[in-house]
């Protein structure tokens, strides 16, 4: 009995130990590109995200300037310490522990005296959301004192188009696929079963196989380049998947209480939407994480079905035009990447009490 107490608690162990290194590796650069996305250009070059907590660095406490008569083509002694011009500009241990570093050039210069000394760096700025949130013109100053003048880069308009394009096309799938579960869970029709397996079939359809077939569809009915090619997309790919998840759940459902509905009186309709609804909130709201992820940071339908015109993109196609155009600025694409990620982020969190219920649906028998 010890045995497998012993053997247990070191599995449950290891079992935790990985998770939490898991979570640890996702979590990390996540916090990462938060912080970045709030630190202005000069300082996200010069040092890395985790200077903003307690850490050690060399500040400098003071500048000895050497005796200009002093060949400094020979080794110098400066401030108690003896070495060559080249080995002072690599940097030069002292003896209590400074550090000694030339600044300057062989004739022009200094001898800086540096220290090890606590600090935290707590410069945050918001001008990197609005240069990357809105149009207008920014002045920025550089590390060698340049002022320049750039252009926002709108991100605040393809966010609200993707606003526009994932919430139909996460909402549209759900409503029929709940309708199409509903019928085929508790409705008798003839070929129920086989439509039921043509929709399961549908599941292994590769996106990119039908791109070109619909797009050519899109084109002839002149729906190509709006929302609403891009909503049915999404819900013809959808669809199939929502379906099959509310199907395994709806027809999981206590036989009793619909049956109690429909010697009431209850029309199919109405069963529906009083009991079947409520009751499989937690598998609609796992397929909503589902679709709304999906369509959210889709890239290659919304690129083939509306383009790249500035009044409709999306934001992960804005994102990536600004990876192209502004790849070296990391304080913009930081800001960036995490404006396309707080939207997915708060719909999970604020559904995914419902997530783990939703996915075991029907998967439990007996």
């Amino acid at each position: 009995m010890a045995n497998k107490k012993s053997s247990k608690l070191v599995s449950d162990l290891l079992l935790n130990g990985l998770l939490a290194v898991i979570c640890l590796a996702w979590t990390v650069p996540t916090l990462g590109l938060l912080i970045s996305s709030f630190r202005d250009r000069i300082d996200i070059n010069a040092s890395g995200w985790w200077t903003v907590f307690p850490h050690q660095e060399w500040v400098e406490v003071q500048q000895v300037k050497p005796d200009p008569g002093v060949d400094r083509t020979k080794p110098m002694t400066l401030d108690g310490v003896t070495a060559t011009f080249e080995q002072f500009q690599k940097g030069v241990q002292a003896a209590n522990g400074d550090l000694l570093t030339w600044q300057g050039n062989r004739r022009i210069g200094y001898l800086s005296v540096q220290k090890q000394q606590w600090a935290i760096d707590t410069h945050f700025t918001l001008s990197n959301y609005k240069q990357v949130l809105s149009s207008g013109s920014f002045t920025a100053t550089l590390k060698d004192g340049t002022v320049i003048t750039e252009a926002g880069n709108d991100m605040g308009q393809s966010f609200l188009n993707s606003l526009a394009v994932t919430i139909p096309a996460t909402v549209i799938p759900i409503a029929l696929a709940a309708f199409a579960a509903y019928g085929f869970a508790w409705m008798k029709f003839p070929g129920r079963k086989m439509l039921f397996a043509l929709v399961v079939a549908l599941l292994v359809v590769p996106l990119q196989i039908a791109l070109v077939p619909i797009l050519k569809d899109f084109v002839t009915l002149q729906i190509n380049g709006s929302f609403l090619a891009v909503w049915l997309a999404h819900t013809a790919f959808g669809l199939p998947l929502a379906t099959y998840l509310l199907y395994n759940y709806i027809s999981e459902l206590p036989h009793d209480i619909l049956e109690s509905a429909f010697i009431d009186g209850a029309s199919h309709f109405t069963i529906f939407t009083r009991l079947i609804l409520p009751l499989s909130v937690p598998a609609l709201a796992s397929f909503a994480i589902f679709q709304f992820l999906w369509v959210w940071n889709d890239y290659l339908v919304a690129l083939v079905f509306l383009g790249t015109r500035p009044d409709l993109q999306l934001i992960t196609v804005r994102l990536a035009d600004l990876v192209g155009s502004r790849g070296q600025d990391w304080f913009l694409l930081t800001a960036g990447g995490f404006v396309t990620m707080v939207l997915p982020l708060a719909v999970f969190f604020g559904l995914q009490r419902f997530f783990v219920r939703g996915l075991l649906a029907g998967s439990v028998k007996g």
